[in-house]
């Protein structure tokens, strides 16, 4: 990485990862001016295919996803170091469940699902109104029976 200041090379003077935030910090120092400055390394998903209910197909979008997510969580006080582990975690099942570079939305809605009914059920409940087009009351009502009827999870 290049100094912000002088442009020329910098050493890693120390990492911090966390399990809670999926990013690691770098602590940098530039090899000729000694100015200091802190970094952030995040994963990023590249050359996914995502196949939509229709047969069309896109590029993956974390954007896309982090909306969807953030929506469905709207006034839910999920703390930002819990979001970013929770996006993380989707993204890492994401890839694992993507065939030759490809997965289907169907397969992403099921896997936040999955994530939300763990982290929010009323999250849970919005994701799953819209990505299931939920129509009337009675979906709501079916779906809030299916939640009560389920134990709840073991904390690891």
């Amino acid at each position: 990485m290049l100094c912000p200041l002088c442009s020329h090379q910098t050493k890693v003077l120390e990492s911090r990862g966390s399990h809670l935030n999926p990013s690691i910090r770098r602590r940098r120092q530039c090899l000729i001016c000694n100015f200091r400055f802190s970094t952030r390394e995040e994963i990023e998903i590249l050359d996914l295919t995502v196949i939509k209910r229709n047969g069309t197909q896109e590029a993956y979008s974390q954007e896309k996803l982090t909306d969807g997510i953030k929506k469905s969580l709207h006034k839910r006080g999920l703390p930002s170091e819990k979001f970013k582990k929770l996006i993380s975690d989707i993204e890492r099942d994401i890839h694992i469940k993507a065939k030759n570079n490809a997965i289907s939305a169907e397969i992403i809605g099921e896997i936040v699902m999955k994530y939300l009914k763990e982290c929010d059920t009323v999250a849970y409940v919005r994701f799953a109104s819209v990505y299931r087009d939920f129509k009337d009351p009675e979906d709501f009502a079916r779906e809030i029976k299916k939640l009560s009827d389920t134990p709840p999870p073991i904390p690891s």
